[in-house]
């Protein structure tokens, strides 16, 4: 099933600035997408037109059908987004407080919250955790917090904007692995990112972009002796000849 459609999607600053220009993309449910680029090719820029954050100045994103600007209130719940700043997202006292955040705006019931936060805190490993105060988590824990806040709101695809920036290589693995967990559950799972080699093994697909352009969307491993064209550095393996393997391996 076709999940996102986006048609002819260009995006311009209010500087005059283009973000995008004439974006074609189909991504089906469960994938593991990976958008790779380097800084300012436009692809947070596009992430952020998946849930209604950006509108474009022309073309159009659907979700499972419908048009983002027609609902955005479901295009946000429906997307969730994990930014680089995991601080500028947390709002809560608690990491309790925090999952609990979105459902509350849903104006759920307190048993239904009290079910979506414990569920989504069992699923990053944050239970043991959740009376603690965000600001003392670890930079991967933070991010894990971010995630489950997220799917406290029982979104369909998950978008992450560099989601290792900043991370020790603890903190990587950690993330990682939980971004695994969750395609296995099934989620579809979107990456930006500059630097592939935490990813790569894993992706579906990539697409590769440069000035707001889509240029390349494809297999990962036929796409590997394009990267430095497009500013991303090989990875390691490949520059040594070696053979791609997991990080988690």
């Amino acid at each position: 099933m076709k999940i996102i459609e986006i048609e002819d999607l260009s995006h311009r600053f209010s500087d005059g600035t283009i973000g995008l220009d004439s974006i074609n993309l189909t991504i089906r449910e469960g994938e593991f997408v990976v958008v790779g680029g380097q800084n300012g090719s436009g692809k947070t820029t596009l992430l952020r037109h998946l849930n209604g954050l950006l509108l474009p100045s022309a073309g159009i994103v659907r979700l499972a059908g419908i048009p983002v600007f027609k609902d955005l209130p479901r295009a946000r719940q429906m997307v969730g987004m994990v930014f680089q700043d995991t601080d500028s997202q947390i709002v809560g006292e608690t990491v309790y407080d925090e999952v609990a955040f979105g459902p509350e705006n849903l104006c759920l019931k307190p048993n239904d919250i009290k079910r979506r936060v414990s569920g989504a805190l069992k699923l990053v490993g944050l239970t043991h955790l959740a009376n603690q105060r965000p600001n003392v988590l670890s930079g991967g824990e933070k991010r894990r917090l971010v995630i489950a806040g997220i799917l406290a709101m029982e979104p369909r695809i998950l978008a992450f904007d560099e989601p290792f920036s900043n991370l020790d290589y603890p903190g990587t693995i950690q993330v990682l692995k939980q971004i695994l967990t969750l395609h296995r559950g099934g989620q579809t799972i979107l990456i930006a990112v500059h630097n592939l080699q935490e990813v790569i093994a894993f992706a579906d697909r990539l697409v590769l972009m440069k000035k707001g352009k889509v240029l390349r969307n494809g297999n990962p491993y036929e796409l590997i002796e394009e990267l430095e064209g497009f500013g991303i550095r090989e990875p390691c393996p490949i520059r040594l000849e070696m053979e791609i393997q997991s990080w988690l391996s």
